[in-house]
């Protein structure tokens, strides 16, 4: 998760006061990621927390109790909906007591004694004002999704597909050339250039021995003007000669 965050913050450009978000990120159970967060790592995670909201990203954070989550984080949330708690020990009164006093004060409510006697569906909320400003806290019965909680069905997600400005875009095949080939093909190239270069090499010795053999191999004429028998026949005539 944080490093899905902290990609998300290099990556996305800066919007400043955006009047509403780009992205929102819903992380469930918060409590796992602070239980045993180290202080640079809870360092790390409240800087981000103050930051990424100029990048137009909105992050909810979702546990059971307020208190999971380190006061430093907790004073960078703006918008608060806070459902039933259960008072059934003292730690528990102690939780509620602290968690009503994260919550603007106001003289219609009884914060503590409000957030144990929630029902279903009903919810303590304090958001920002357009100043920026704590709302009144406002004990709240909220609405229902109008929509149906369920899986799509084959007929309406076909509907859905067919009427996407995507369809056209990426409902046709492409056979790209894979990794796989582009490697193969390098392959394939680089044994063809070994193996002319080899032949090349090879022509060159050939080529070389070839003109040795010719410079070293003696012509007949001269062999027989060079032999000893020929020396010997020409020094008897000369000899004979003199006389």
């Amino acid at each position: 998760m944080l490093s899905l965050l902290a990609e998300i913050y290099s990556t996305f450009p800066e919007q400043g006061d955006a009047d509403q978000p780009e992205l929102i990120m819903f992380i469930d159970e918060a409590h796992l990621i602070f239980d045993q967060a180290s202080g640079a790592l809870l360092d790390q995670i409240e800087s981000i927390v103050k930051l990424i909201r100029s990048k137009g990203i909105g992050l909810y954070f979702v546990t059971q109790n307020p208190t999971d989550i380190p006061e430093g984080v907790l004073s960078q949330l703006g918008l608060k909906i806070q459902h039933a708690l259960r008072a059934f020990t003292a730690k528990d009164r102690k939780a509620i007591k602290l968690t009503a006093q994260n919550y603007p004060e106001t003289e219609f409510y009884d914060t503590a004694e409000v957030l144990t006697s929630l029902g279903i569906g009903e919810a303590l909320i304090s958001a920002l004002d357009e100043k920026g400003r704590p709302s009144p806290l406002a004990a709240t019965l909220l609405r229902a999704p109008a929509s149906r909680m369920d899986v799509l069905t084959d007929r309406e997600l076909s509907d859905l597909i067919a009427d996407s400005e995507l369809t056209d875009k990426y409902n046709e095949e492409i056979n790209r050339e894979s990794a796989e080939e582009i490697l193969q093909e390098k392959i394939e190239k680089a044994n063809e250039d070994e193996i002319k270069e080899k032949a090349k090499v090879e022509k060159a010795k050939a080529k070389k021995s070839s003109s040795r053999r010719t410079s070293t191999r003696q012509n007949p004429i001269i062999k027989v003007l060079t032999s000893a028998s020929f020396i010997r026949g020409v020094m008897g005539i000369l000899g004979k000669a003199l006389k």
